[in-house]
This record gives C-alpha cells, structure tokens and sequence, in this order.
C-alpha cells in the first residue's frame, strides 16, 4: 500500500485536508534534464513535526527534489503531496502552508533586519500594520531584536542566515524547506541556525533539510534519506543507520615515528572487518564485536610490539562511514549540482530567490516594488 492509500481524502464541505501522519509524501517523481536523470524514482514520507535530513552527494538530486516538493519545478512523472496539498494539481495551496530558505540568504544587505521582513510580509499581501507586527514576532523569536535597526550588511553570517530564516515564516507555515542552510558559516554561526531549527520544531513545524554537513543531519534529523542517482537508497534514523555498519569501531591514533604497519597487523587481528588506514594522519580504525575486548588486545599487543600508541578509543560508527559505504563517495566530492540552475518549467524569477507563501491575488508571481511594497 502506497504512503496515498493511507490517507483521509478531502472534505468537499469543509473545504479543509483531515490531519495526516505525514508533512511531506513523494512516490516514483522523475524528472530528466536531456541524457541526466536527476530524479529517478524518489521516494519520500516525512511525518509532521520532524525533521528529516536529506543527503547526498553533488549530482544526486537532492535541490532537484526540493524544487519539486516546493512547486517550483514540475516533475516528468510520479505524485508528490506537502501538507496534504498535490504539488502539481494544488501548487497555490502547497505555497501557502510551505516555508523555503535557499541555499543563498536573500537578505537585502542596504535595508535593516526590520525592513527586510517586512518588506517580505508586504509581498505575501500583509498589510502595513500586520507587516510591521509579524517582524517585530519573528525578530523577537531569532534573537534578532537589538539588531533590528542595524542595516543587513553588518550581520554576521549566523545571524544574516537567522534573518532569512525568519523571512521564510512569515506566514507561520506547517512545513519548512531548508537547502543547505549553513554551507559557508563559521562553527558558532552554524550553531545558531541548528537552535534556530530546533525551536522551530519543537514549535510543531516539520523541516526538509539538505545538507552536505553530516554532523549537522545527525544532530537536527530524526530522520535521514541518504539519495543518490536520484533514488533513495537508505531511508531510516541516524541511529540505524549507523547501526548498519555493525556496531562498534576502535581507532588508534599513533605517535610519530610509531610503525604503521605493524600496528595495523594488530588492529587486523581484533577486528571483525577491514582497516581503514589513514597514513597522514597516522590513525587505523577498524569495526569489532566486542569494544571493550577489542582495546584491551590491541593496547597489550602495541605495548609487546613497541608500538606507542598517542589514542586509544572505541566508537560508534559516524554518518560519514555510513554515507561512503553506501554511496562509495565522501559527502562532499567535487562535481556538478544537480540539474541546471535554471530550469525550464521553473516559475520565472524563483530560481536564485525563491521563498514560501502565498501568490498575488491574481496568481501571479509577486515581486518587489522599488519602494519595498508588493507589486505583480
């Protein structure tokens, strides 16, 4: 039975969806840019109020999905469903109830952090006063308040990124699309963004995010679907993921000078799989049955072969482990984005700088006047 099958139809009376265990559904979409097939069969159920982190390597179709999850590309083929809306036959209602922070802020670096916001509640057809009061809402809930007169471009990088991020809840939206939402941020900026994430969450607000960062899905995903050549390969929690690789792994860390070779016949001889060997860094690692067992053998066997050891640990097994035995690629490998910057059946002017809400009265894409109002 399909994610579909399971779900309560629409109420023609009410003119409302009946609530869903799952924010986000896609069963088989395709889309195909000529020879390239950057979504080949995608595969996704994401449940309200969770957040689901999606991975995978430059050219998988990770952004490919999200345009199409966020109505700004239309698939060649399969069903796709967000807040309970069809994103092909219902996108007007999909962008009401969806929340999207691209991959670059689109923080107007001239205005202040206020009137960036409610320049952006202005085209979502607020009026003046309801503008200004979502802003001060949302600059209060980012921590964002003692900056909100300072203009943009003297925002940190955390904080520009928690700017755009409250651009994208204007409207307050069930589902948030983030792609790649720290990618270029320093360690405490991305932290911000993660609490930012969290107490969005916690909020009710179920969350897509594409990252490279794998450490970042392992904190913020309770679920993560590791995608590549446009399919979903592993679709599962962190914790099982992980589990996959079979438990426990000892890593040691060598002095210089210490023989190599020699401590990887050791580690070869309590592991229950192959060594990896990191020569530059002078560390073996290894998966075992029995961790305690295993660093008690290896910490006797360097010290009868005078091997000096400068750490000795066990450990789980990490998402990057995971993410290159199922992929046979690093997280971040050096290759082309999935699919064209601009795609042809993308809304014209969304591509660079697209964001959730609701379209013109008229259903017509809304921009920017030069005076920060709304215009079509």
């Amino acid at each position: 039975m399909s994610h579909f099958d399971s779900l309560e139809s629409f109420n023609p009376h009410t003119k409302e969806r009946s609530v869903r265990s799952f924010a986000i559904e896609a069963e088989g979409l395709r889309k195909r840019y000529g020879d390239t097939h950057a979504l080949a069969g995608f595969d996704l159920a994401v449940r309200e109020g969770t957040v689901c982190g999606l991975l995978g390597p430059n050219g998988a179709g990770k952004t490919t999905a999200v345009r199409v999850l966020t109505t700004l590309l239309r698939a060649d083929g399969g069903l796709a469903r967000v807040a309970g809306f069809d994103v092909a036959r219902e996108a007007a209602s999909v962008r009401r109830r969806i929340g999207l922070a691209g991959q670059h802020p689109t923080v107007d670096d001239v205005l202040t952090g206020r009137e960036n916001l409610v320049r952006w509640a202005r085209l979502y057809r607020l009026g003046p006063r309801d503008a200004r009061r979502r802003a001060d809402e949302l600059l209060e809930r980012f921590g964002l308040v003692e900056a909100a007169a300072k203009r943009a471009k003297h925002y940190s990088g955390g904080m520009r990124r928690r700017l755009d991020l409250a651009a994208a809840l204007i409207l307050a939206p069930g589902v948030l699309f983030l792609d790649e939402p720290t990618t270029g941020l320093d360690p405490r900026s991305r932290s911000e963004v993660w609490s930012a994430v969290r107490d969005l969450v916690a909020g009710g607000t179920t969350v897509l995010l594409t990252t490279q960062y794998l450490e970042e899905a392992d904190r913020l995903a309770h679920q993560i679907a590791v995608l590549d050549h446009g399919r979903v390969i592993a679709d599962d929690t962190p914790d099982r993921l992980k589990a996959r690789l079979g438990g426990a792994r000892i890593e040691v860390v060598l002095s210089e000078g210490a023989d190599l070779a020699a401590a990887g016949s050791v580690v070869a001889r309590v592991s229950s799989g192959p060594a990896e060997t990191d020569a530059a860094a002078r560390r073996i690692t290894a998966p075992v049955r029995d961790a305690a067992e295993a660093i008690a053998e290896t910490a006797r066997a360097l010290r009868e072969h005078g091997v000096a050891a400068e750490e000795l640990a066990a450990r789980r097994p990490t998402l990057d482990e995971v993410f290159l035995t199922l992929t046979g690629r690093p997280a971040v490998p050096d290759g082309p984005p999935d699919g064209p910057p601009d795609a042809p059946d993308a809304p014209p002017g969304t591509a660079g700088r697209a964001r959730s809400g609701r379209p013109g009265n008229d259903g017509r894409d809304v921009t920017a006047s030069a005076d920060g109002g709304a215009a079509a």
